[in-house]
């Protein structure tokens, strides 16, 4: 437990694919350390209960950002698993590729071969895909990626009240037609979250050559400029594992950044603040950090059928035993089942806006239920200007960084947010949910003008805990890229990171997907396997793209 060819450090989504992918041919070990515990237990398993894991500190790195200045000084929850599957084991399940034009704009913004047509084989080697497109889809990967039942009428009001207001359909947003409203895919697998760790992680370490042990990751240990290992600190010792290889950070966006800084790579004038001599004056490190906002739109239901009749103990008691004996039922849902990608306006090419529809109203995290019953749009735009940064405090590995998202402090963010809320409520006034809806619980009829929009947004936007971006993918030669386009860490040998910090661009929707792919394709890097054979599949663009938004 002290040496492997190659030291991975997190067991979350890119982690599990690496210790999977590297081990594969029996000839390289992986040692994965994980800060987390257990990943068992119907807390984590049972998908209905996703609120619960992402709030408990034993799961929970419980990050909270600095003051948004734009946002009233409010703390914002920025959650990150700590646990075996990290946060791809307290995620909400909702499975996203992205759009094709978001990788087109990664390879043009210098990650040379991450195109479409590039990453497009990785999804597929991914994906056992139950429902999606034939020929866009994989169907003898890892990763089960199925649909939820629909069968709450609920969820088949919001596609027809898109389709009624103008909108596209689209059966698989996954597959060549993003843009659209259509049914939600989930990472749930025979009434099972289907996390990293069990697509992955445990398959792969009953083969033998992966091992995983508990400890935190304290910093890269470097002989000069190239990393040799990993300081740990387990059990109150500190100590230092080998890597024959590589290194390769898996810790999410914003332990991965801080590990760099806390071994000497990173922006020269952060580090020798802090006293830590520079290894690699790296800009970049720990900026360009991004995330989706959203605000809920929530309107009462006339008719008894939402998910607040089991919101009580007993109707939570009776579908919790029937998931523990069936795998069925209410628990073995996200209920996150239907969903659209749209455009904001004309002269927008493809979808910058997500709405997931949930039959009840009540918050992600599972607190402060509408009283009664009601139903809702979580809806936020794809592509903000607005850019953050994580830096941190102190040398002490223990102490939680400074997360800053920045979050709205483009003017146009604004706008955006607005035509937001707006559109969800244009599509709830559609015919489709005319047996449906009542009165709008928020934002409230009252608030109409764009100045009573931005105070309650201002009050209400949350994140979809999607951060990214804090250790960009690009050309090697410009200041602010971190990793080049095969992960490995500029300036410095024997070390990668393959997360979603490696982003150069936030993509469209849920991230865990993306993250999935990045690990995959960077395994073949690692490896100095050849690139998978392109994709020559191209993406459907709305022909009235230029002159409409619909």
């Amino acid at each position: 437990m002290r040496e492997a060819d190659f030291v991975v450090v997190g067991s979350g989504s890119a982690g599990s694919v690496l210790a999977r992918r590297l081990s594969a041919d029996g000839r390289a070990s992986v040692l994965v350390l994980e800060h987390g515990g257990s990943d068992v237990g119907p807390l984590i398993q049972m998908p209905a209960a996703l609120s619960y894991p992402m709030s408990m500190p034993r799961y929970d790195w419980g990050f909270r950002t600095d003051p948004e200045p734009a946002l009233g000084g409010r703390r914002l929850a920025c959650p990150r698993g700590k646990v075996i599957g990290g946060s791809s084991s307290i995620n909400g399940m909702v499975y996203v590729r992205g759009h094709a034009r978001d990788f087109d704009h990664w390879a043009e913004s210098g990650a040379t071969g991450w195109s479409f047509a590039d990453v497009a084989p990785y999804f597929r080697r991914l994906e056992t895909s139950h429902g999606g497109e034939h020929g866009w889809r994989g169907s003898a990967g890892p990763m089960h990626v199925t649909r939820g039942p629909r069968r709450n009428p609920l969820y088949h009001a919001f596609v027809e009240a898109g389709a009624q207001a103008g909108f596209e359909r689209t059966e698989d947003y996954n597959g060549a037609k993003q843009e659209g409203f259509g049914p939600m895919e989930q990472t749930v697998w025979l009434g099972r979250r289907w996390s990293a760790a069990n697509a992955y992680l445990r398959p792969a370490l009953l083969r033998g050559r992966v091992r995983l042990r508990r400890c935190l990751a304290r910093r890269v240990v470097m002989a000069g400029r190239r990393a040799v290992g990993v300081e740990i600190e387990a059990g109150g010792r500190v100590e230092v594992v080998r890597a024959r290889r590589e290194v390769v950070l898996c810790a999410s966006a914003i332990n991965s950044p801080k590990l760099l800084m806390l071994s000497g790579i990173g922006p020269g004038e952060v580090l020798q603040g802090l006293g830590i001599p520079v290894i690699a004056d790296r800009p970049g490190v720990g900026a360009n950090l991004q995330d989706h906002l959203e605000v809920y739109v929530q309107q009462a239901c006339t008719r008894p059928i939402t998910l607040y009749a089991h919101l009580g103990l007993v109707s939570k008691a009776l579908i919790g035993a029937r998931w523990l004996l069936f795998r069925s039922g209410l628990g073995a849902t996200n209920h996150f089942e239907s969903a659209a990608f749209v455009r904001s306006r004309a002269g927008v090419e493809y979808p910058d806006i997500q709405f997931h529809f949930l039959p009840v109203a009540i918050r992600y995290d599972g607190t402060a239920p509408a009283e009664g019953h009601g139903f809702q749009a979580h809806v936020g735009p794809m592509r903000s200007r607005s850019r953050g940064r994580v830096r941190p405090t102190s040398t002490d590995p223990w102490a939680p960084p400074s997360i800053r998202f920045d979050y709205m402090s483009d003017p146009r963010d604004w706008a955006d947010f607005r035509h937001c809320v707006r559109l969800a409520r244009e599509i709830f006034a559609q015919p489709a949910f005319a047996p449906f809806a009542g009165a709008e619980i928020a934002p409230g009829a009252r608030v109409q003008d764009d100045d009573a929009l931005d105070d309650f947004l201002r009050d209400a936007v949350e994140s979809a805990y999607h951060p990214c971006g804090t250790c960009r993918m690009g050309d090697p030669a410009a200041r602010d890229t971190v990793v080049d386009p095969e992960c490995r860490v500029v300036g410095v040998e024997g070390l990668r990171v393959v997360d979603s910090s490696v982003f150069p661009r936030i993509t469209n929707g849920n991230l865990n997907g993306p993250t999935l792919m990045v690990a995959e394709k960077a395994a073949d890097h690692i490896l100095g396997r050849p690139a998978l054979p392109r994709f020559e599949g191209e993406p459907w663009i709305n022909p009235r793209w230029e002159t409409s938004d619909r």
